[in-house]
């Protein structure tokens, strides 16, 4: 602001009566101190009347930022028992079977924090829930964001933070669930280890310079030690700033409803409706996780033992989040028709062996997390939409898209299920074998089904919620007109609703669009097969004709007689 409107706007006087202002309590006196040094009273005010929309799918993204918060005050706990190191000591604490065990320190002092440090126990647990909580709830939030279309423009940086800081939640995760070094924890390692050697030439240098030598080595543990509770938390302090900042910044996506448009916000302030709902909330969901490690027992580390390589271990089960990077491993077979698929390069100094059943496993990987990061530019440049988009779409209204995204949750699905692959067949009594067949031919067919089954299903919802605009809902009510006939009552919707199910674009197929030298080159023809599939098939939304007919049928009136709300929320469709 100016200094000329400033002063158009207070006098000198109403200035001096500000600074001659002095509170009559002691906490006014320290506010009004703090206050005149550091500016707080703008701030407020400026933050303080950020207008945010009021759904319950906002608040996963409240969710993961309190999980994230009780995660890290559980670890700061931890970390004064905790000893990141991988020297021999034998265990001479309060767990019986285990006395006299030669171990590790970290172990050692992982089963002192669970057995000997009051409340030790829930705080690991607690501490283990809200990671799982903290990654769940981003997860879910990144669904959301997804399958209304929040990431589209101007927001598309925005989502490829969120992305990083998914990203960086599973980086957390899995440092911190191999810390123990426990049997679990320890074949966690050993399957990265295995990845990292399958890269040629370099991959057992990657290994050496982790794990401090040969697997295990004898520095693993510090150095994800440092990783886990100094590098990966700052860099997810600071994504979750520019996160938040970016959202005040853009200001709130919502949900189509009366009086929401593109250009502006209806919901309730930061301060003090919204403050008090999120510092309420802040406790329910450290209740539940409180509720969860005080009560339900997870990672019971002294049941598996120190970490020993030789031995193999069956039945061991990553975290959910990490389970799909061993899934795939699983699924890819090592011969296809009796034919080796690992072959060996010649090099100078002997041949260098080239484990393709295990690289290949970081193409659908790549695949998955690079379309992830990218998504939001695929999809304008598939719809060639360039505006910008304030205002959330129902998933069903956007088959195409919604289709998609099923289609990948099913394919990450199958490779988690696959990193159970044992468990299945040992618990429902079937072949391993039989068990793995089925989950390769899910592989690839599972997404397909996938797509066209979501696709039939948001088209039958969109003709649904065409009915119901013209014809309401029905009223389980049989009525006799007076020249005899029957006929089921129905009962018109409420324009809120009315809003809800006719506000939405339905665009069609884009042609191709030649070049500068007027051909159709291949890039094109294929962003037309794409956006063909994404928008052949499609629902039209009610126009103001058809309602305006359906109400006349009903006996609502002539046409200059229909409720001004009701045919807005059709005309707001087209502004």
């Amino acid at each position: 602001m100016s200094s000329q409107s400033l002063e158009s706007k207070y006098t000198e006087e109403q200035y001096s009566e500000v600074d001659q202002y002095q509170p009559a309590t002691r906490t006014g006196k320290i506010a009004n101190y703090v206050d005149q040094r550091v500016g707080g009273t703008g701030m407020v005010r400026e933050f303080g009347r950020k207008v945010f929309p009021d759904h319950w799918t906002f608040m996963f993204g409240e969710v993961a930022l309190y999980s994230f918060v009780i995660t890290v005050i559980s670890g700061a706990f931890l970390t004064f028992w905790f000893d990141p190191s991988m020297s021999s000591t034998r265990y001479d604490g309060s767990y019986v079977p285990l006395q006299g065990v030669e171990m590790s320190m970290a172990y050692n002092t992982a089963l002192q924090l669970s057995f000997d440090v009051r409340g030790g126990l829930f705080m690991r647990q607690l501490h283990h829930w809200g990671a799982l909580m903290f990654v769940m709830a981003m997860a879910i939030h990144m669904l959301r964001v997804f399958f209304t279309g929040a990431f589209r423009k101007p927001r598309e940086l925005n989502w490829v933070v969120g992305c990083t800081l998914l990203l960086a939640g599973l980086g957390a995760g899995f440092t911190g669930y191999s810390l123990p070094d426990e049997v679990l924890s320890g074949n966690g390692l050993r399957i990265i280890d295995g990845m990292l050697k399958a890269i040629p030439v370099v991959g057992t240098y990657i290994s050496f310079f982790l794990f401090g030598g040969e697997f295990p080595g004898d520095e693993v543990i510090p150095r994800l030690y440092s990783l886990h509770i100094f590098i990966i938390p700052a860099v997810i302090l600071i994504l979750i700033a520019v996160h938040l900042f970016m959202v005040v910044t853009h200001k709130h996506t919502q949900y189509p409803g009366p009086g929401r448009t593109e250009r502006n916000v209806v919901g309730y302030p930061i301060g003090p409706v919204y403050a008090a709902k999120a510092g309420g909330f802040f406790f329910v969901v450290f209740g539940v996780l409180a509720l969860l490690g005080g009560t339900f027992q997870i990672n019971a580390l002294w049941n598996y033992g120190p970490y020993d390589p030789s031995p193999v271990q069956a039945g061991t089960q990553p975290d959910w989040y990490i389970g799909w990077f061993d899934g795939l491993l699983r699924l890819m077979p090592g011969y296809i028709g009796g034919v080796p698929l690992e072959f060996v390069i010649p090099t100078p100094w002997g041949g260098n062996s080239v484990a393709t059943p295990v690289l290949v496993t970081f193409i659908p990987i790549t695949a998955l997390l690079l379309g992830l990061f990218v998504w939001p530019w695929i999809e304008s440049w598939i719809t060639g939409d360039k505006r910008e988009h304030h205002i959330l779409d129902r998933p069903r209204n956007v088959p195409g898209r919604t289709a998609f995204g099923m289609a990948m949750m099913i394919w990450y699905f199958v490779m988690w299920a696959a990193a159970s692959s044992d468990l299945i067949a040992t618990h429902f009594s079937l072949s391993f074998n039989d068990v793995l067949i089925w989950l390769r031919v899910l592989f690839f067919a599972g997404p397909i089904l996938t797509f066209i089954i979501t696709k039939r299903i948001c088209l039958a919802l969109q003709r649904k919620d065409r009915e119901i605009v013209l014809h309401g809902n029905e009223a389980g009510v049989i009525e006799m007109l007076p020249h005899g006939e029957f006929r089921e009552k129905h009962t018109r919707v409420s324009d809120y609703e009315l809003y809800t199910l006719v506000s939405y674009e339905s665009p069609g197929v884009t042609a191709a669009r030649p070049n500068a030298k007027g051909k159709v080159g291949l890039l094109e023809k294929s962003r037309v097969r794409m956006n063909r599939t994404f928008f052949e098939d499609r629902v039209e939304p009610v126009s103001r004709e058809e309602y305006i007919e359906a109400l006349s049928h009903d006996d609502h009136g002539t046409p200059a007689e229909l409720p001004a709300g009701s045919v807005g929320a059709i005309e707001s469709r087209k502004s």
